[in-house]
């Protein structure tokens, strides 16, 4: 890749909030059919409905051969989580608003700077660690486990969704070392297809013939969502675009209101905002640290 191709934040900032949107109208997909279908079915209706997109995605780019030099044991440790974190959004996403759900979730980037420690020996200092903190603080406000919050089986399962991508989150940074993208997306839809898969063929439901196009727009929306997400990465510097990411919270506001009529309450609100600046926060502390990045650096857009 060419430096000026690069480095165009106008372009970058318009690709991530695509990526947010079609991410958004996926997750809205998935709430849609969460009440009708266990969980793990979901998970498996997503993996499915992304891969035929994703295959030609591959075939397109040449990269097929790639498909086979990578790291197995990280790639079935992220499927598993992939699992984990599918499994407990959709349970939480069939109980809460979406836009609830988002709340919590944004928590996981806080969640991957403090797992960076133990798990790649990155050193986090005491202002990045007060970040995570009053993040972890903002999680507490949206589930209020002391009042008549959303601190129920279906908040924890969010909590745990957010936990479990904040470790794969961990494994796609030591995977991006060796492994490409495309066998990063690759594997990790047809593992998430096939541990989901294990579960959900005990209490498998059988499909509706209403639901068939919203499996699609999931399939259709999490694919082009990733390759806006890649195109995002290409042309901008990742502590650039990430802010960009929690404007996925109005998507799902907007989703929210316009498909199911409903809205956060107030301490949603103020935990989604204390949350965000946190994050905000995090980002604008590590760019610091990182230092000023040389001109003519790749990019390296994140599975």
């Amino acid at each position: 890749m060419t430096p000026a191709a690069a480095h165009r934040p106008g372009t970058a900032a318009a690709w991530m909030l695509a990526a947010g949107l079609l991410f958004a109208l996926m997750d809205a997909g998935m709430k849609w059919i969460a009440n009708d279908y266990p969980p793990f079915q979901v998970a498996v209706l997503r993996s499915v409905s992304a891969l035929p997109l994703v295959l030609l995605w591959i075939a397109m780019s040449g990269r097929a051969g790639t498909l086979l030099r990578v790291h197995w044991r990280l790639h079935l440790l992220r499927g598993l989580l992939g699992v984990a974190m599918m499994a407990g959004f959709v349970y939480g996403l069939a109980r809460m608003p979406l836009s609830t759900a988002y709340a919590i979730v944004f928590v996981a980037p806080l969640m991957v700077t403090a797992l960076a420690v133990p798990f790649l020996g990155e050193k986090v200092g005491p202002r990045r660690w007060a970040a995570i903190a009053v993040g972890l603080v903002g999680v507490l406000v949206v589930l209020r486990p002391t009042g008549e919050g959303v601190a129920t089986l279906a908040g924890l399962a969010v909590v745990l969704a957010a936990l479990s991508y904040a470790i794969a989150a961990i494994t796609v940074r030591k995977l991006a070392m060796r492994d490409s993208p495309e066998a990063m997306v690759f594997w990790f839809l047809v593992l998430l297809g096939v541990f989901a898969g294990a579960v959900a063929v005990f209490d498998w439901h059988p499909l509706q013939r209403a639901h068939w196009p919203v499996i699609a727009l999931i399939g259709v929306t999490g694919a082009l969502g990733q390759v806006a997400l890649t195109h995002a990465f290409r042309f901008g510097e990742a502590s650039q675009i990430a802010p960009l990411e929690y404007a996925a919270l109005v998507w799902v506001v907007l989703l929210d209101l316009l498909v199911w009529q409903a809205l956060p309450d107030s301490m949603t609100w103020l935990g989604a905002a204390i949350i965000i600046a946190s994050g905000l926060y995090l980002i604008r502390r590590e760019r610091i640290v990182a230092g000023p990045r040389p001109p003519d650096a790749a990019q390296t857009p994140p599975p």
